[in-house]
């Protein structure tokens, strides 16, 4: 290698190994695709080595591609605290953050809470992807996100955001028309809403299968939003959040003794974690998760959760 790489060359490597395709890259970057492609190819001369194996399929990333995206995420990290710094915002964030959430959780509970953010922090906005599946990291669709599994590998600052307890829920119209039920014994005589188990964006979210039976899954969606509107027309019991149930009389707990447990983690990149405005947003969710226990367990259980 004779000369080092410019910095632009690597923000075209890392959003290309990001979109895994040219088109990909080049809507990220607002250029042409033969842009992209002109750069890494200077890239790859500069460094002496093939930093993409290209397929019809796309472009993935070889060992030493690999061993090159860890050094390009610091530089553009270092180069965003840099530009943030320098535009005076020690004190207020400023800019854009990319908020990953689950679609109800997202809805009913974060997006109340970013109104008092949003009025501290006039210079900064937020897009909040409140999605069926959760966000992901590794191609930088969001800045930061809420999931049920914790990125495995990688460079990223994790904690876990809040266990909570999936219980049981029924419309009165539904339980007025369908045997009672007295025990989880009962259960398997009822109607269930659920997710569309093919399609599943967790394995954590088969808690349906801790009934002891397979349940008649009536209705099924990808997200808990549309789910919540299902069971509380009557087309079968489903278990969900306590968040996650509208305080309008429309869902009722059954048998509050059952309940899958799960826990939500927060996680972001090393490099946009140091950001002041990733670190706002991410601030915010600790408070919300650590001051609101009856988002997470019903009344009953506030006081044993441990």
């Amino acid at each position: 290698m004779h000369t080092l790489p410019e910095w632009t060359d690597l923000r075209f490597f890392l959003e290309l190994a990001r979109a895994g395709t040219l088109s990909g890259a080049s809507r990220r970057l607002e250029v042409e695709h033969t842009t992209v492609a002109r750069r890494i190819d200077r890239l790859e001369s500069q460094l002496g080595t093939t930093l993409f194996d290209r397929s019809r399929e796309g472009y993935e990333l070889t060992e030493m591609g690999h061993a090159l995206l860890p050094h390009a995420e610091a530089m553009e990290g270092a180069s965003l605290a840099a530009l943030e710094q320098l535009g005076g915002t020690e004190l207020g964030a400023q800019g854009v953050v990319r908020l990953g959430v689950p679609d109800v959780f997202g809805i009913r509970v974060v997006a109340p809470l970013l109104v008092k953010l949003l009025d501290t922090h006039p210079d900064l906005s937020i897009e909040m992807l409140s999605l069926a599946r959760f966000a992901n990291l590794a191609n930088r669709e969001a800045d930061l996100g809420v999931m049920l599994d914790p990125p495995a590998t990688g460079r990223y600052v994790v904690t876990r955001l809040a266990s909570f307890r999936f219980y049981l829920y029924g419309s009165p119209a539904y339980l007025d028309r369908h045997p009672p039920i007295r025990s989880q014994a009962d259960l398997e005589r009822h109607d269930f809403v659920d997710y569309v188990q093919d399609r599943l964006a967790s394995r954590e979210l088969s808690y349906l299968n801790e009934l002891g039976f397979t349940p008649r899954r009536r209705f099924c969606s990808l997200g808990m939003g549309a789910q919540v509107e299902a069971a509380a027309l009557g087309m079968g019991l489903m278990m969900a959040p306590p968040y996650a149930i509208p305080d309008d009389g429309r869902l009722v707990p059954v048998l509050p003794g059952f309940y899958a447990e799960r826990s939500f983690w927060l996680a972001a990149p090393t490099d946009l974690y140091r950001l002041r405005r990733v670190k706002v947003v991410w601030d915010l969710l600790r408070e919300l998760a650590d001051n609101n226990p009856s988002l997470w367990w019903v009344k009953g259980d506030i006081g044993r959760a441990a």
